[in-house]
């Protein structure tokens, strides 16, 4: 359970499933068809979705790039975190967002696997979030030109990585989308 006292409620946090982030991603028509499910299944619950969007050199606020991709449409209802960070938390509301809504729980979609959902996971779970990473509802862009592996051995390694995570207080999970339960209390 997590260390954040009075804090019941799971959200699904999409983080950065934007047109110039996944285009050419890995198995990207499978992660957001699978992150739409996520969010129907959240909103059916009366869980939080909250919509995270990286801004920098080539995410420019109102651009095609920054946008969310056309396939999911956020509620103009549901929050709209804007990062210039990897972690959603760092120097942003994400935090008093979440305290709003009771959230200790969160389920963890979205892009690029090993930078903003890592860093991301990381920054809730030493925070006192319990975590919960989607192992078919996150992706990455291949870097193997600089040194990387393939992005589909990134995005295993991270599912692998968040199987075995555990701290005092709170919990680390993965999860296929049709296993998530938003009803699981934090």
């Amino acid at each position: 359970m997590t260390t954040l006292p009075n804090r019941p409620n799971s959200a699904l946090l999409v983080v950065d499933v934007q047109n110039g982030v996944v285009e050419g991603a890995p198995a990207r028509d499978t992660v957001v068809a699978n992150i739409w499910r996520l969010a129907e299944a959240a909103r059916r619950d009366g869980s939080p979705v909250i919509w995270v969007q990286h801004i920098n050199e080539q995410l420019v606020r109102g651009t095609d790039p920054w946008r969310i991709v056309p396939e999911l449409a956020p509620d103009p209802a549901e929050p709209l975190i804007e990062k210039i960070y990897g972690d959603a938390f760092e120097d942003t509301t994400l935090e008093a967002v979440l305290a709003a809504r009771s959230v200790g729980r969160l389920v963890v979609v979205g892009a690029q696997s090993d930078a903003c959902i890592r860093a991301t996971l990381h920054g809730a779970f030493v925070r006192g979030y319990d975590v919960t990473l989607v192992a078919d509802a996150h992706t990455t862009e291949d870097l193997t030109a600089w040194g990387a592996p393939p992005p589909e051995q990134v995005i295993a390694h991270t599912n692998l990585y968040w199987t075995f995570q555990r701290g005092p207080g709170r919990t680390a999970s993965v999860a296929e989308t049709s296993a998530v339960d938003f009803r699981i209390a934090g």
